[in-house]
This record gives C-alpha cells, structure tokens and sequence, in this order.
C-alpha cells in the first residue's frame, strides 16, 4: 500500500527544489540585467580626452597671472616667460560624458611606452577645467617654483624644442571612472607645437587593451 505521507513530502521536496532553482535562475537574471544597465549608464557619462581636431577653433587661455595665450585645434602652447614654463593643450572630448581634468604630471621622453603613475602623484588642478562632451575644451598648468624638481629639464625641453610628455588625470563629471590620457608635445613649424596622443589607460575598470 502506498505511504502517501511518504509521497506527499517528496512531492512537497520536489516542488520546493524546482521553487529555488527558478528563483535561483530568476536572481541571477536580475542581476545580469542590472549588470547590463549600470554599465550602460556608465557608458552614457564616461569622457575619453583627445587632441582636438586641426579645424577646430582657437582658444584663448588665461592663468591666474594674467599670461594669455591662443591655442588653436590640434595644438599646444608651450613658453618660457620670466622663468615660468606655461603649458596649454586644445583637447576634445570623444566621449558621452563630460571629462574633469583632475591633476597632470610633465614626463621625459623615451623609448617606451610609459609606465602608469600612480594617481597620488599627480599634480592637482588650480582651477576647474571642463571639457563637455562632443566638445572642444583645454588643459593648463604652470611651473613657477624654481625648486621644482621638474623645472630644469622642462626648461630646457622648451628651450631646445624637444618632445616631451603630459599625463593628464581626469574624470567624470561625478569625480569617478578615473583615466589618465598621456600625450606628447612636439615643435612644429613657426614656433608652434602639437600634441598628439600616446596612450589612454583606465583606473577604475579594464583597459581598452
């Protein structure tokens, strides 16, 4: 005679299995789709920082001592002036979100690719700087301290027009999703440089390569 009892729980044992291997599937289901949508949402606020195009319009930069300059699409401005070495690059921001420039670090050419500096290296912005996406915007910075230990090989990278690096730090408009684009400086014609990309590494998530 069948031990109904006996049945009733197996069947109850089976239904409860068959409950928390849906629900097990559901849940990781959820949780790809919110996987999905994050990095969608991150996606549609990330900046990636390039130089601008050579067509793009010149920009007018001012520092806090009143030194002007005029950088136009696909260059940099590098001078030496009264013993301070002003840097400005035009860049455009090829990404959906818009990038804040966070901190730069200068760098000697080399052979090779550069290694990755550390993100507490850098060195912070004075000012805001913005650049929107879609859009042309600027870097600048100044060395102005006759003990900084990068003043001596920049000024005579500036005086003999020679090929130097800027990794720039910079972020999303929220401070997250930090990369660091490396650029170079190069003289070209009529006392003018150009900046051009080098490489472009991410902090907070795998690198594009």
């Amino acid at each position: 005679m069948a031990d109904w009892t006996t049945i009733a729980s197996l069947a109850t044992a089976g239904g409860t299995m068959v409950l928390a291997l849906a629900t097990f599937a559901s849940v990781r289901s959820a949780n790809r789709a919110a996987r999905v949508a994050e990095q969608g949402f991150l996606l549609g606020r990330r900046p990636l920082l390039m130089p601008s195009r050579v067509d793009d319009p010149s920009i007018k930069v001012m520092w806090v001592d009143e030194h002007w300059a005029h950088v136009d699409g696909g260059r940099a401005s590098v001078e030496l002036v009264d013993g301070i070495v002003y840097l400005a690059m035009s860049l455009r921001d090829v990404g959906q979100g818009t990038a804040v420039l966070q901190g730069w670090l200068p760098a000697r050419r080399d052979e090779t690719l550069p290694d990755v500096p550390p993100a507490e290296s850098f060195r912070p912005q004075s000012r805001d700087l913005y650049v929107p996406s879609g859009d042309v915007g600027f870097w600048q910075a100044a060395v102005r301290d006759r003990d900084d230990p990068d003043r001596p090989w920049l000024e005579q990278a500036v005086r003999d027009r020679a090929i130097f690096l800027v990794h720039l730090l910079y972020t999303d408009h929220e401070g997250e999703q930090r990369a660091i684009g490396t650029f170079a400086l190069a003289p070209g014609k009529d006392e003018q440089w150009l900046c051009s990309a080098v490489r472009h590494r991410n902090l907070d998530r795998p690198n594009p390569r």
